[in-house]
């Protein structure tokens, strides 16, 4: 059940004059999250407003009339496209400006989840459509005491996998054992599973080349054998298994030798010197009490880099809202995929990950932050230096 006293407040401070929800075919599952619905039949087109002042309502079809009955108010229902435009005028009455899962020019697009033609049918209404992207981030993207253990429980859990995995690749190389970055991603794997952890996907295991791909994915087939001379990224991301737990989220690089490259050496500092002016930027402007914005912390990162001379090869945004689902629905460290400038608000937790792809091997340095009214944390070890592996 959503907390509609606490979002008609949000509405009010806001000066909109409500939250229009709407969904077909589960297509936004934000609405389904924010509202508290399960198992309902959405085959037909619903909306579910809550207004800044008064009664929730809601427009459903006669065949699917029960749909919305586990939310508070008044429901309209309808069965042609006639009875669907004078029930949905019915709805908004005389608004003149409601929030739905919208971004202009679809520039936050974990929010857009509304198709254009509904938004349209709005506003042909004579009700304007702002975008919904802060409210969302209030009720969605905000830790609850008992998200913030599950995440550090999670990330001890991880952190110890990670190194472990590491000491495991170094094993192989001196054993002269042929294993490939697969079958070290798939152990991983099996240690979530024996701590109780679960993830949506399997950890990013890449060496030498494949280190330089952000997204690279091992497969069972053509994985690349761990040799020596490669750097080897680990990017390990998981939670605990239990309801409403949150995500832990690590990039780790370290190299399969006695002794660190110069150029290696030289691409790991400019990375961690990035992800730490990020770190520091919102650490120094949240203590002193400014708000600040996703694309601002992407740019103190970013800044380091580019006076490092390897702007061309950071390729992807600094960071991202991290919550139940490892890539949240909070604000994003991204002012280059999309000019990110939502606020990031207390009691939320982004990633901080910049990274430097080169043909030859790549390095990306991940932490998470948390951020509460008075302070901005990192919540996991920090990596500082390269480390040799087979030193």
């Amino acid at each position: 059940m959503p907390d509609i006293a606490a979002i008609q407040a949000e509405l009010r401070a806001s000066g909109l004059d409500g939250w229009l929800f709407y969904d077909v075919l589960h297509r936004d599952p934000i609405a389904y999250s924010v509202l508290g619905l399960h198992e309902v039949m959405a085959k037909r087109r619903w909306f579910y407003l809550i207004p800044a002042h008064g009664r929730p309502a809601k427009l459903v079809h006669k065949i699917e009339a029960g749909s919305l009955d586990s939310l508070p108010g008044a429901k309209i229902e309808y069965m042609s496209r006639e009875e669907l435009l004078r029930g949905l005028a019915k709805l908004l009455g005389r608004m003149s400006k409601v929030a739905m899962q919208y971004s202009p020019k679809s520039n936050i697009t974990s929010v857009a989840t509304v198709d254009a033609g509904t938004v349209e049918l709005v506003r042909s209404m004579k009700t304007k459509v702002v975008t919904s992207a802060d409210l969302v981030q209030k009720f969605e993207a905000v830790w609850t005491p008992e998200q913030l253990r599950s995440h550090l429980e999670a990330g001890r859990l991880v952190d110890r996998i990670t190194q472990d995995a590491f000491r495991r690749a170094a094993s192989f190389v001196r054993e002269k054992k042929v294993r490939t970055e697969y079958e070290l991603q798939q152990w991983m794997a099996e240690q979530f599973k024996l701590c109780g952890l679960i993830s949506d996907s399997a950890p990013i295991v890449g060496a030498g080349p494949s280190s330089g791909n952000p997204h690279y994915e091992p497969m069972p087939k053509g994985s690349r054998p761990i040799r020596a001379g490669n750097v080897l990224l680990l990017d390990v991301w998981a939670k605990l298994n239990k309801p409403g737990s949150v995500y832990y989220d690590i990039t780790w690089t370290a190299y399969l030798g006695t002794r660190v490259p110069p150029k290696v050496e030289k691409v790991f500092r400019a990375v961690s010197q990035a992800r730490d002016a990020a770190v520091d930027f919102a650490r120094r402007s949240i203590t002193a009490g400014r708000t600040i914005q996703g694309w601002q912390v992407d740019g103190a990162a970013r800044d380091v880099i580019r006076k490092a001379g390897f702007a061309r090869y950071f390729t992807h945004r600094t960071g991202h809202n991290i919550g139940q689902e490892v890539h949240g629905t909070g604000a994003n460290m991204d002012g280059i995929e999309m000019y990110d400038d939502r606020s990031i608000v207390p009691r939320t937790c982004f990633s901080v990950e910049p990274g430097i792809y080169l043909p030859e091997f790549g390095i990306r340095s991940e932490v998470d932050v948390y951020v509460s009214e008075s302070e901005a944390r990192v919540t996991g070890a920090v990596q500082t230096e390269m480390a040799a592996l087979l030193a």
